[in-house]
């Protein structure tokens, strides 16, 4: 990955979907960004990553996604929204 620009990681709160819990996670660096959702730590969107750091990006979310989820069933939506977090 490109070492002059910070990576910044932002994650969802726990949802549900198809009856499976989920959490959305964003990765930005600069102008770049790339979406991933856990558990499958599937990549599902990207922009200006090469296919080699989404698959990094992909590995990371997976190796550590037993504490993201953690930290993600802390995310209240509706205080991060009103910008009470």
């Amino acid at each position: 990955m490109k070492q002059s620009e910070e990576l910044r990681m932002t994650y969802s709160g726990i949802f549900t979907q198809k009856g499976q819990q989920m959490v959305r996670v964003s990765f930005e660096r600069g102008k770049d960004f790339a979406e991933g959702i856990l558990p499958s730590g599937k990549m599902e969107k990207s922009s200006g990553f090469t296919s080699e750091e989404t698959q990094q990006l992909s590995k990371y979310l997976l190796q550590n996604a037993d504490d993201i989820i953690k930290r993600a069933k802390h995310v209240n939506p509706l205080r991060s929204w009103m910008g009470k977090d």
